[in-house]
């Protein structure tokens, strides 16, 4: 088997990197272009110094950030430093601002996607699809669907504002399903880049031998760090991973953003004059840069059709 590795390719509008173990995606992300990513430090001027020593807001490139810890000595209005910990979020989430820390480093852009992950940089589009053959498609439709299916039965992911809930269902005998469904749940979540709270409603497991096997499938699949409670009498597992970006499934709940980057990386591999055609939500998010974007790519002119009557997912290039 060959060993696991990172790829990475810079799309129109995002990056997508996917972790490649066996043939296949085990872990993945999506950066938005335009977002500033966490890692990165900002000069900056704090616009309120929040209360009881919690709760700051600094102010950088017309952007607000949060500051879960105020810092020291700094007064409102002041300028400094500030390290973004946990990116913008679109869709879901749009007024919640993105999190920082005060600084005492220069500001310093972020490493790139590829750079932070080590990952090996694709040319895009290139002849060999790599994310395809290891089943990208099939994780954007989780994304966009919240259903994970696997033998026996199937997750539902929804993310709230609060936390990623993940429900278990199926047909196989009780037992079985609580652990196929925890080894499913604890898969899902790295595959969708889901982090913070994170809540597993799987079936009532009777007994606390069983329940501690369970315990030990999910720490057996869920990379580290994160921190867990036990399974309870009621079949619930609670987790918390660090969250330093949106989710997958959090990014598909901007459904036009969403699917017109989807519809960018399919039109990428057009040659010559293209067309797209997509539901009028969709063809509204493309944009002149993107549009322009895509013509360098394609080598040709690139027109663009408004169709209501396609799904949000329903686009497709043509030859124009």
């Amino acid at each position: 088997m060959r060993l696991a590795e990172w790829i990475v390719e810079q799309g129109i509008g995002e990056a997508r990197a996917a972790l490649i173990e066996g043939g296949e995606i085990v872990d993945a992300r999506i950066e938005l272009g335009g977002t500033i990513p966490a890692g990165t430090v900002l000069a900056a001027r704090l616009v309120s110094i929040g209360q009881n020593g919690r709760n700051a807001v600094a102010s950088a490139g017309g952007q607000e950030y949060l500051l879960p810890t105020a810092p020291r000595g700094v007064t409102q209005g002041a300028a400094l430093a500030i390290a973004v910990t946990r990116a913008a979020f679109p869709g879901l989430e749009p007024w919640k601002r993105p999190l920082a820390r005060a600084s005492e480093a220069a500001p310093t852009a972020a490493r790139s996607l590829a750079e932070r992950l080590g990952a090996r940089s694709l040319t895009f589009p290139a002849p060999r699809d790599e994310h395809e053959e290891a089943g990208w498609s099939d994780l954007i439709d989780e994304a966009r669907s919240g259903i994970v299916s696997f033998a026996g039965g199937a997750l539902r992911l929804s993310p709230t504002p609060a936390m990623t809930l993940i429900d278990v269902d199926g047909i196989l005998p009780i037992d079985q399903l609580a652990m196929a469904g925890a080894r499913a749940a604890a898969r899902a979540i790295r595959r969708h880049a889901i982090g913070g709270s994170i809540g597993i409603d799987l079936p009532t497991v009777r007994g606390k031998a069983q329940r501690l096997v369970i315990d030990a499938l999910i720490d057996a699949t869920l990379t580290p760090p994160f921190e867990r409670t036990g399974v309870n009498g009621f079949g619930f597992i609670q987790i918390v991973r660090p969250r330093s970006g949106p989710s997958l499934l959090e990014l598909a709940t901007d459904r036009a953003g969403f699917e017109a980057r989807v519809l960018l990386r399919r039109a990428a591999r057009s040659t010559g004059a293209t067309r797209l055609v997509a539901h009028p939500a969709v063809i509204a998010r493309i944009g002149t840069d993107w549009t322009e974007a895509l013509v360098r790519q394609v080598g040709g002119a690139v027109t663009l059709r408004a169709e209501p009557a396609l799904a949000m997912s329903g686009g497709h290039a043509e030859p124009a």
